[in-house]
C-alpha cells in the first residue's frame, strides 16, 4: 500500500482529505513544510499532496527543499493559488501536478493513480525484452545491439505500453500518463505517436502495437 504524505494547515481540509484517502492509501499528515521534512526523514512516503500558503515553510520551500535533498518523490500541490504565473511557480519546483481549491475528490484520487503509476514505470529503468532494450536512464530504444532514435514522448508512450504487455490502454488513459491530466493535447496525439512509433519499431521481431477499433492501444509480445 502506498504511503501519502499530506501537508494542510487547515486542520478541516487535512482532516477531510486524509478520511477520504485512508480507503486506499496509508497517510501521513503535516501542518506545515517544516513537519512534513521532519516527517518525510524518518518514515518512507511514496507521494507528497501539499498545500502551497502555509506558516513556518510554505510549500514551495518545501518542494524545493526536497529537490535540493535529492528526493524525486511525485509532488501534487492543492492550494487556493490558481493563476498562471502561481501554476508556473508550483511546476518550477519539479511538483508533478497542480490542483486549485476547492478539491473534487474524485478527480484527486485518479490524479494520484496517474502520478503514480508514472513513477513507478520511470522507476523500473530499463525494460528488457528478446533482443530489444528500453533504457529510460539514457532514453535509448536498441534491437540486436542497434539503436532506434525515438523522441522523449514516443519513448515514454513505448515504455508505458511494453511495462503492461498485453494490457488495453485507451488514448485517454494514455494521454493522462504520458502526457499528463493538465496537457492540451487530444486524441489525435496519441494516434500520431503511436503510428510514429510503428513506423520507427517495424523490424522489431520481439513485439507489435496493436490498435483495437474504438477501445486503445496495447503490446502484443510476438514470441507468446
Amino acid at each position: 500500500m502506498a504511503t501519502i504524505l499530506i501537508v494542510e494547515d487547515d486542520d478541516s481540509a487535512r482532516f477531510l482529505t486524509e478520511t477520504v484517502l485512508k480507503r486506499e492509501y496509508r497517510t501521513l499528515t503535516a501542518a506545515n513544510g517544516r513537519e512534513a521534512l521532519e516527517l518525510f526523514g524518518a518514515e518512507p512516503v511514496d507521494l507528497v499532496l501539499a498545500d502551497i500558503m502555509m506558516p513556518e515553510m510554505d510549500g514551495l520551500e518545501f518542494a524545493k527543499t526536497l529537490r535540493a535533498r535529492g528526493s524525486n518523490v511525485p509532488i501534487i500541490f492543492m492550494t487556493a493559488k490558481q493563476s498562471v504565473e502561481d501554476k508556473m511557480k508550483g511546476f518550477s519546483c519539479d511538483a508533478d501536478d497542480y490542483m486549485v481549491k476547492p478539491i473534487e475528490y474524485g478527480e484527486l484520487l485518479c490524479r494520484i493513480k496517474a502520478v503514480l503509476r508514472r513513477y513507478r514505470i520511470s522507476a523500473a529503468k530499463v525494460i528488457e525484452l528478446g533482443e530489444t532494450v528500453l533504457d529510460s536512464e539514457r532514453y535509448t530504444l536498441t534491437h540486436r545491439g542497434k539503436t532506434i532514435e525515438l523522441t522523449k514522448k514516443e519513448f515514454d508512450l513505448l515504455f508505458r505500453l511494453l511495462s503492461y504487455p498485453d494490457k488495453i490502454f485507451t488514448p485517454n488513459q494514455l494521454l493522462d500518463e504520458v502526457w499528463g491530466i493538465s496537457s492540451p493535447s487530444g486524441r489525435d496525439t496519441v494516434k500520431v505517436h503511436i503510428s510514429r512509433l510503428r513506423n520507427k519499431t517495424q523490424d522489431i521481431d520481439d513485439f507489435e502495437i496493436v490498435s483495437l477499433k474504438g477501445i486503445g492501444y496495447k503490446i502484443t509480445l510476438k514470441g507468446d
